[in-house]
């Protein structure tokens, strides 16, 4: 059978995830500039609303309220939006928004190929190990969900968003990371290096907003499909794969641990074993799935952008005012 390559995909996608993180860098720094300004420290500068996208709790309560009949909460709008651009790539899309979007999941990826280059290989955990860390995701997304979409109702949602907390929420994160606390930074590190041995060790067991994307993926009307005919069984597939699926036992791959990342179809030799297809089993050319993740996301943005929907509604002389005592908020 021909043999081909298809790695051109990886590195779209490398391409594109850390064109992504250099630029939330890019903007992280810029907020920090524009938090220092009201510290009596430098020139201000313009805020970047995407640092919102730190925001996800926030970002439910939002969604919550406006899924109800509401109206999109003015003071950190881009949070909402960015949610809600992350879910429908990943209900269109499989869980795409991790594979090719999230900053995290880039920071993650990037140590467990650091593992494998120094230590010639990453470890997974046995499976009596492994399916009770999974759940933990899903027992924390079942948590935040049964507490914002159950315990909490529209009243306390609106006296959450309108608390001088929820103003400042974006500086109060930004502490996360200038400020860290001692157990912060212990934390921290023990995720890093046990990301550097076990392949996607946050986002596999810990994330979940990763469970969200995960789970409305499922319903995903594209899945990566293989052609058992064509396949040639060399088993890369199963082994690159950074979700630790078995790929290559597969027909169709069902799962809320893909992440639509595309690995296995630019590591399969053979051609037309391995696609993303439709249900319909169209074939979706891998450069058009890229473009198709981007416009979504980006297309959900424009359009807050477009309807006001972006931009924070405090204003300069309300960040004068709480900038310099953040961190003596306490959460409602």
């Amino acid at each position: 059978m021909e043999k081909f390559s298809r790695a051109y995909v990886r590195w779209i996608r490398y391409a594109v995830q850390w064109g992504l993180l250099a630029f939330i860098v890019y903007g992280g720094f810029r907020f920090y500039l524009f938090v220092e300004h009201f510290k009596g420290n430098g020139p201000l500068v313009s805020r970047p609303a995407l640092v919102e996208g730190f925001l996800p709790i926030g970002a439910l309560m939002s969604l919550k309220v406006w899924l109800g009949g509401g109206s999109i909460n003015s003071t950190h709008p881009a949070a909402l939006m960015i949610l809600v651009a992350a879910l429908l790539v990943s209900l269109v899309l499989i869980k795409s928004f991790c594979g090719w979007i999230c900053p995290v999941g880039a920071v993650s990826e990037l140590c467990h190929k650091a593992g494998r280059l120094v230590f010639r290989r990453n470890f997974r955990l046995h499976r009596y190990l492994d399916y009770p860390l999974r759940s933990l995701k899903y027992i924390l997304l079942g948590l935040f969900l049964y507490i914002i979409m159950y315990r909490m109702d529209a009243w306390s949602i609106g006296e959450f968003m309108s608390s001088e907390y929820w103003r400042v929420a974006d500086v109060k994160m930004l502490h996360f990371f200038t400020d860290m606390s001692t157990t912060t930074l212990y934390v921290l590190g023990a995720l890093v290096v046990l990301s550097v041995f076990i392949k996607n060790f946050w986002c596999r067991y810990l994330c979940p907003y990763g469970a969200l994307t995960g789970l409305l993926g499922i319903f995903s009307p594209f899945k990566v499909t293989r052609d058992d005919e064509r396949c040639i069984h060399c088993n890369k597939c199963t082994r690159e794969c950074p979700n630790l699926l078995d790929v290559e036992s597969t027909r169709r791959v069902i799962s809320p641990e893909c992440s639509g990342c595309m690995t296995c179809v630019s590591v399969c030799p053979a051609r037309g074993a391995l696609d993303v297809a439709s249900l319909g089993r169209v074939r979706v050319n891998p450069l058009l799935y890229a473009v198709m993740v981007l416009v979504i996301f980006f297309g959900v943005i424009l359009a807050a952008q477009r309807t006001g929907h972006w931009e924070s509604d405090v204003t300069y002389e309300q960040y004068r005012r709480l900038v310099p005592i953040a961190s003596s908020f306490e959460h409602p």
